[in-house]
């Protein structure tokens, strides 16, 4: 067990730049510490906090002066808070929130397995009692934000704060030996056991990870999204490695929408919901009522048989009129025949009478001739 508690070790070891990319100074006059060379900013408080296993953490608070929610952002291996410090305050413009951003300087020491993921959590639960009691913050105005190894200490803590506002999950793991090895089932001497704190967590959850990352396979991050109480719409960035996220155009866009929609009241969210749910179903009925219309196209023919009938009820109508329009027509031709007939007659009597009165005039003259 000591070999792959080591070879665990090894693989999340924290190996920040040598030399270290900033100091820590105190200035004389205000007795503030700094973060050298970076300028001193007014809305940038760098801080020195204990941690309940007798550690010490460094971290930056970044301020914004319209925020509604704070951003507790745990980083994971391989860099420091000179290396972060400028992505913390353009985080903090670009989605209006206070940032509080760590560097997980203890992570897993080799050798010192279990003490050393013990002092990860000590530290993340030292910062955010530092958030609750010096700037007031209350868990359901707080986001949690773990990148990469930062994914365990950010799991542990959410899983056992039921009112946090979102998690954000950049990069996850599903836990240590996982990275290492397709394992199955969870062992008692695995680190970081992600995929089973996640079905704990209360809150939205977003999950951004990379499908080239060839750290952290994007197999680990799809299974813990499967895995969420209320998912949301996760990113999928592809081409994304482990450390460049941050440069696609779609990572802020997607974080401005999530942290845009998870600070509204949880009625809201469900109501927009529902909303959408209601605009599906209209859609699903519309799709109903055009596959209905289709099926009375279809007896459109029937119809048309219909119409044909119509069309021949109305010739048979207008063959009963012609017909008898036709017979009055014979009536008339054999009423006007008659009528010749009977002028004939009555013209042929007249020539009879004339003949006779001819010959009557004719044997009048003879007879007084």
């Amino acid at each position: 067990m000591g070999g792959v508690t080591s070879s665990m070790a090894a693989k999340f070891a924290f190996f920040p730049p040598n030399p270290p990319s900033y100091k820590l100074i105190t200035d004389d006059l205000t007795g503030l510490l700094l973060l050298s060379p970076f300028p001193h900013r007014e809305n940038v408080e760098v801080l020195k906090l204990p941690t309940r296993r007798g550690t010490e953490i460094v971290a930056v608070y970044v301020r914004h002066p319209m925020a509604t929610s704070t951003l507790l952002y745990s980083h994971g291996n391989a860099a420091d808070l000179g290396q972060m410090y400028e992505l913390f305050v353009e985080l903090s413009i670009h989605l209006r929130v206070n940032l509080m951003g760590i560097i997980l300087e203890n992570v897993l020491a080799l050798g010192s397995i279990c003490p050393s993921e013990q002092n990860t959590y000590a530290d993340i639960e030292a910062v955010y009692k530092c958030l609750e009691e010096s700037y007031g913050a209350k868990q359901e105005d707080i986001i949690l934000y773990g990148q990469s190894v930062g994914s365990g200490p950010t799991l542990d803590l959410a899983a056992r704060l039921p009112q946090l506002r979102a998690v954000v999950l950049h990069s996850p793991i599903l836990s240590g030996l996982r990275v290492m090895y397709p394992v199955k089932r969870t062992y008692w001497f695995d680190i970081y056991k992600n995929i089973d704190k996640i079905p704990l967590v209360n809150c939205p959850v977003l999950i951004i990870h990379g499908t080239s990352d060839e750290v952290v396979d994007c197999s680990h991050g799809k299974q813990l999204w499967e895995l969420c109480k209320e998912k949301y719409e996760p990113l999928w960035l592809k081409g994304g490695n482990h450390c460049d996220l941050e440069l696609y155009p779609e990572y802020i866009r997607h974080l401005k929408k999530f942290v845009s929609t998870v600070e509204k009241s949880p009625s809201q969210r469900n109501s927009s919901r529902r909303s959408t749910d209601q605009f599906e179903q209209s859609r699903r009925s519309t799709d109903v009522f055009e596959v209905s219309r289709k099926s009375t196209d279809r007896r459109e023919k029937p119809r048309q048989s219909t119409d044909r009938l119509e069309k021949q009820k109305n010739l048979s109508n207008n063959a009963d009129k012609l017909e008898k329009l036709r017979m009055s027509f014979d009536q008339m031709e054999r009423s006007r025949r008659s009528v010749d007939c009977h002028e004939k007659s009555r013209k042929s009597i007249d020539h009879q009478l004339e003949r006779a009165r001819k010959s009557v005039d004719r044997l009048e003259r003879i007879r007084t001739g």
